[in-house]
């Protein structure tokens, strides 16, 4: 019999285990969710690309032939010739001097005199960039507009050496990255806090995704002020009560947190054998058998050779062929049942002893008999 002072305690051990079941219930309910910052691009925020064209200088030995490059020894006269050196005409060789396009991107609201990083590569027949100097490069953008300037010695990161008999080289020597090697010289107009209504584009357009941000924004705000367009549109307008400015209310309704939905899709790549599967894949009643037929082919050849005091015969070689068939006749028939979720398919078809490359033409051969309800990409 249980005493009277047991009784409190197993009340207790009751509470605390449901209090533990509900926070863990809690805790992976909040994870499955994502972040409405995490799931749209904001219109207007947005990255914008820039590129140049320039020298590279100091690199010892390893740049342009200016023979099979023109363009490098058109630039390198051209250059020269702004500093005061007139060598038109002359017939000179340097392999010191690399043509290289610059290139970056010019991140949103960002301010004149800020620094950005650029990567440069190789235009020409250079061998590598190690070691240069990158000169004064302009950047423009799709307008043509110069928005930075670049400048600065390019670190490479990959190797190589040679010799008359062997090489050996690793990663790629004829690009690299300049860390704040060019400064923001024009800033991109855009007021985002005069905006009345902006539009938040999904990542992964999606119906369901789309009506649940929307329902969720409305649902903080306390009125209808999202509105789904279309499965990757959803506008937001300013409510009247809201005393803050545009950016005031991203920074609030980012934090949101939305269960996004997904296609039920198979993406595989047939060249390196990855298949990538939804969670919501499903699968009808169907019967899977799975074997492949081996013959393996040894040949054993052997010396043949007329006795030690024979008068006549020669020595020859007299061939062997071990032939075996191996029909695979362990593996067996597998029956999935209708509805299988994700984690059911994968298990019935390792199972089987299937590799990647069988799981794929499996896959492929359900989708023809319909037995997948998913869509299925082949890369």
């Amino acid at each position: 019999m249980m005493t009277p002072a047991a009784r409190p305690i197993s009340k207790l051990c009751l509470v605390m285990t449901l209090t533990a079941v509900i926070l863990t219930a809690t805790t992976t309910s909040v994870l499955a969710l994502s972040r409405i910052k995490d799931l749209v691009d904001v219109e207007g925020v947005r990255d914008n690309m820039m590129v140049g064209y320039g020298l590279v200088v100091g690199l010892d030995g390893s740049g342009d032939s200016l023979r099979n490059s023109p363009f490098t020894k058109q630039s390198l006269e051209s250059m020269l010739e702004r500093m005061g050196v007139n060598i038109r005409g002359t017939d000179f060789q340097t392999k010191n001097v690399a043509a290289v396009m610059v290139t970056a991107n010019l991140p949103p609201f960002a301010s004149q005199g800020t620094r950005l990083d650029i990567t440069i590569s190789a235009l020409g027949d250079s061998k590598s960039l190690r070691g240069g100097t990158l000169l004064v490069t302009p950047l423009a953008g799709a307008d043509g507009e110069v928005y930075a300037v670049a400048q600065g010695p390019v670190v490479v990161g990959g190797f190589s050496a040679e010799g008359e008999g062997s090489s050996v080289s690793k990663g790629v020597t004829t690009s690299g990255r300049i860390a704040n090697g060019a400064i923001i010289e024009r800033e991109l107009k855009f007021d985002l806090t005069k905006l009345e209504e902006l539009k938040l584009s999904l990542r992964n357009p999606d119906f369901t995704t789309a009506s649940r941000t929307a329902d969720a924004i409305n649902t903080y705000l306390g009125t209808d002020a999202a509105t789904m367009l279309n499965p990757s549109t959803i506008t937001v307008k300013k409510p009247r009560r809201f005393r803050g400015d545009m950016v005031a209310l991203l920074a609030e309704i980012e934090q949101l947190r939305v269960q996004p939905d997904q296609l039920a899709k198979i993406v595989i790549d047939e060249q390196s054998g990855i298949i990538v599967m939804g969670s919501e894949v499903r699968v009808s009643t169907v019967a899977i058998a799975q074997g492949n037929l081996t013959i393996r082919v040894t040949e054993t050849p052997q010396v043949s050779q007329p006795n030690a005091f024979a008068e006549q015969g020669e020595t020859v070689t007299v061939p062997r062929t071990d032939i075996e068939i191996d029909e695979s006749e362990d593996e067996k028939l597998t029956i999935l049942q209708t509805g299988v979720t994700l984690q059911e398919l994968v298990d019935g078809l390792n199972a089987l002893g299937v590799g990647p490359q069988d799981m794929i033409s499996i896959l492929q051969s359900l989708k023809v008999a319909g037995a997948i309800q998913a869509e299925m990409e082949v890369m």
